[in-house]
């Protein structure tokens, strides 16, 4: 199904493009290895992801000045490493493990979905995550923007309606020409709010197999695909 007048495609990354699950996993281990001790690594990755939200409503409300995702990944960290028998963790493996947030590996399908995607549109991240963090994934991982937009250049933090405006004013389209990619229906819901076209992945395993996923509470996307090779191919007909 094509849509008409699809300018370029601004996409949600973290659970849509990348796994941060897996990733974080795959770190803490690694960590692990070089030091001993034990860790649920899995429990840790989902608990520092579910303080992502509640971190950002913070800043949102006016308790936290503006914190890029950086830092408040930092300040989630911090209290969850006692919990999980690491406050003893030195300095210097706390910067490296919150820095794994750069280091996010893509799921298969994004690498071969965005250079398709690529070669009839332009692509930008819209991520709630800071430009350094973003640019640093991308450099590591290959993927291949045209754009870097992070809501840390509008000083909002999504859902609010601002930062999916303001994306596509900074890319010089309307709303309506703006394709939202996201595997959350709330992203998508509020892209839609803010005038964009919206694209839903399924991404089924984010927050492992079998694991929570998202419930599309009434959304209705002008595109669903399971795969970013296969939103390439809704586009193309």
């Amino acid at each position: 199904m094509a849509l008409p007048d699809i300018r370029a495609l601004t996409f949600d990354i973290f659970g849509t493009v990348v796994d941060w699950r897996g990733s974080l996993i795959r770190e803490g281990q690694a960590l692990q290895a070089r030091r001993g001790g034990l860790a649920d690594w899995a429990a840790l990755a989902d608990a520092w992801r579910a303080g992502y939200q509640p971190a950002m409503a913070r800043v949102a409300r006016g308790e936290l000045p503006w914190t890029n995702i950086d830092g408040l990944h930092r300040q989630i960290l911090d209290g969850l490493l006692p919990r999980f028998g690491l406050a003893d963790l030195p300095e210097a493996e706390r910067v490296a493990l919150n820095l794994a947030w750069h280091r996010l590996d893509p799921w298969p399908d994004s690498l071969a979905g965005l250079q398709a995607l690529r070669q009839r549109h332009t692509l930008a991240t819209l991520s709630n995550g800071n430009v350094a963090l973003l640019v640093n994934m991308a450099k590591r991982a290959g993927l291949p923007w045209d754009c870097v937009l992070s809501a840390e250049l509008i000083g909002r933090y999504k859902p609010d309606l601002m930062v999916y405006r303001r994306a596509a004013e900074l890319l010089g389209h309307a709303p309506g020409q703006v394709l939202m990619v996201a595997a959350h229906p709330s992203d998508l819901a509020a892209a839609q709010r803010a005038g964009l076209r919206t694209a839903y992945i399924a991404r089924p395993d984010e927050h492992g197999p079998g694991g929570w996923m998202e419930p599309m509470n009434g959304l209705v996307p002008d595109l669903q695909a399971d795969s970013l090779p296969a939103l390439a191919a809704l586009l193309d007909e």
